[in-house]
């Protein structure tokens, strides 16, 4: 399925802006410069490069709350697209510590949003099966992420390799079969 915008008209420069980060983009170039002023409307046009490019994407955020804010705004131009939530599941995390001057130690404690996994295997869920596919995460997502049942399995991707959807698709069902019977 290709994304579809729902129907919203670009206003100001972001006609302009769009065009011009399209052709950056399909001319290969990786990293083109986007507007960034505020409120110039940064995530329509995003929104515009996804529908233009159909390409599955992955949008990364500094925080949850932006994240939060970005996923809900994408799930508004994309209603009939598969648009994602990925961020850490942690709620609530204490490092372990120990304070000398009372010789105490603190034990590390997290506490996992049972949502936040609803969302990460729904995510995962899409991006196995199909291809119109807009991730929102946060940077936190990406550090130490194994989820439940996987530790021990690992598919090592080289940089610049090419690996077609359905291999990918593939392996991963291999991994989750072979736990699930292994469990």
């Amino acid at each position: 399925m290709d994304f579809k915008l729902q129907r919203v008209r670009a206003h100001g420069d972001q006609p302009q802006a769009i065009e011009e980060l399209v052709r950056s983009l399909q001319a290969g170039h990786r990293h083109p410069d986007a507007p960034r002023r505020h409120w110039s409307g940064k995530t329509f046009t995003m929104a515009n490069l996804v529908a233009r490019l159909n390409r599955p994407t992955l949008v990364i955020s500094h925080n949850k709350t932006l994240a939060a804010q970005l996923y809900s705004e994408f799930k508004n131009f994309f209603p009939e697209n598969a648009v994602e939530y990925f961020v850490s599941y942690y709620d609530y995390y204490q490092p372990e510590a120990y304070m000398p001057s009372s010789d105490t130690y603190i034990e590390k404690d997290s506490s996992i949003n049972e949502e936040i996994e609803r969302l990460r295997i729904s995510t995962t869920s899409s991006l196995v099966s199909r291809r119109d596919v807009l991730v929102v995460a946060s940077v936190s997502c990406i550090y130490g992420w194994v989820p439940r049942g996987l530790h021990g399995t690992a598919d090592e991707l080289r940089r610049g390799a090419a690996y077609g959807r359905n291999a990918c698709s593939s392996a991963w069902s291999t991994i989750c079969t072979n736990e699930t019977t292994t469990s």
